[in-house]
């Protein structure tokens, strides 16, 4: 029997095969676990569905659940994210996988439904789309799952908020909040792939521009660093007042985005909500001003507004469309608001999303093992887990880190030793 899939072309096989071992050749991390996962088959009997990026990595990630002993299926967690050629080589090595690039609203959820028909026991998520259709759409589903996992900020945010209401019906383990995620996946990984997505887009020089970064968490953090190691001048706006302390201390510029608009060259929102440059942002930027967004959802920009705004419009270079506004300024907007470092480019590098994926690989075998055990919230990462990674990690870079002595032990564990 043929095996079920939609993508774009399978004849991009081969060529998504060689991405994956290019993936493969710098995720040390994940194919430890993968060696592991082939001698003890930990997800034996587990059907998992997954709404991922379709990236090379998250092939390997897929892969080494595979040989866990786990069913997957597979759709892409945003319609310009996916990687065709990985979406190809997934299905000739029969994954049920849905997805490909360049997907409207219908199809993109109608793949999410598809993914879902495992009837999995496990989710694995990356911005909660997957885990609310369940809640909603495939509710009688929900009696399968023993519990779930989510890669991002978004994801994690929106998870949260369903358990606070008392509506989240399984436990999810939130990977994004994993120490070895967020502050390399979420700094490094989108400070370097959102320039790379910029500069795939526009070939703009960096330096020497005003570069606006909307949100200071762990991604915003990231980004404002590479783009001043790029020669930026960069502003931050912020409207948490500790984030906005913490980005003058690290010499950022803080502003509000009112501010901002009057001097930017190039904006990115990396916030996670929504509306945050809106029209009277964008009726104050200058001419040929540049508008990006790294969250997860399109609702950072109101691209609504931007389209009111404008008289004309047309796609000028791949992953940019020109707006021209009735005084004859241009905006321009890049990857139609989507995730730039995906859409324009490739998403973070193999070497940080080994860690997130090692979490993820690392929580669905916990998930199978105590899933049933814990309540429907949403919990972090186990310590012990998380260490795990970093360890591996640092033993595949050749770094040695010192133990504490049992003297040292003793010390952090007692009270009694103070001023000598």
């Amino acid at each position: 029997m043929a095996k079920e899939y939609q993508v774009k072309d399978i004849a991009l096989a081969e060529d998504g095969h060689s991405l994956m071992q290019w993936a493969e050749d710098h995720m040390p991390v994940l194919m430890k676990i993968k060696a592991r996962f082939q001698m003890e088959k930990p997800l034996e009997g587990v059907k998992l569905a997954a709404c991922l990026h379709v990236t090379k990595e998250t092939g390997v990630l897929v892969r080494t659940l595979r040989v866990g002993g786990a069913q997957v299926s597979l759709c892409g967690s945003n319609p310009l994210s996916t990687q065709d050629e990985v979406a190809a080589a997934l299905a000739e090595e029969g994954v049920a996988v849905y997805a490909w690039r360049g997907q409207n609203p219908d199809e993109y959820f109608h793949c999410i439904e598809n993914a879902l028909k495992i009837e999995p026991n496990v989710t694995m998520d990356d911005g909660a789309d997957l885990v609310t259709t369940l809640h909603t759409k495939k509710r009688p589903l929900l009696t399968n799952v023993i519990g779930g996992t989510e890669e991002t900020t978004t994801g994690v945010v929106r998870l949260r908020a369903m358990a606070e209401r008392g509506e989240l019906k399984y436990p999810i383990i939130a990977v994004n909040d994993a120490y070895t995620k967020y502050l390399f996946d979420n700094r490094y990984g989108t400070g370097q792939s959102t320039l790379d997505g910029i500069l795939r887009a526009t070939n703009v020089l960096l330096a020497g521009k005003t570069f606006v970064v909307a949100g200071y968490g762990w991604c915003g953090r990231g980004l404002a660093m590479r783009a001043r190691g790029m020669g930026s001048n960069v502003i931050v706006t912020e409207v948490n007042p500790l984030k906005a302390l913490e980005a003058i201390m690290d010499g950022f510029t803080v502003s509000t985005m009112d501010e901002a608009a009057e001097v930017g060259d190039i904006f990115v929102t990396v916030t996670g909500n929504i509306n945050v440059i809106t029209a009277k942002h964008m009726s104050k930027m200058k001419d040929l001003a540049i508008l990006a967004n790294s969250g997860h959802f399109n609702v950072e920009l109101a691209i609504n507004d931007l389209e009111n705004l404008a008289k004309a419009k047309r796609k000028i270079r791949e992953n940019v469309e020109e707006y021209v506004f009735k005084n004859g300024k241009h905006l321009y907007l890049l990857a139609d608001g989507r995730l730039v470092n995906l859409a324009a480019a490739e998403g973070h590098p193999s070497e940080v999303m080994d860690m997130s994926f090692a979490n993820q690989s690392l929580s669905a075998e916990y998930i199978k093992n105590h899933g049933k055990e814990l309540k429907p919230k949403v919990y972090t990462v186990p310590e012990k887990l998380d260490l795990s990674v970093a360890q591996h990690k640092l033993e595949s870079m050749g770094v040695q880190i010192d133990t504490l002595t049992e003297e040292q032990r003793k010390y952090l564990a007692s009270w009694e030793i103070g001023t000598i």
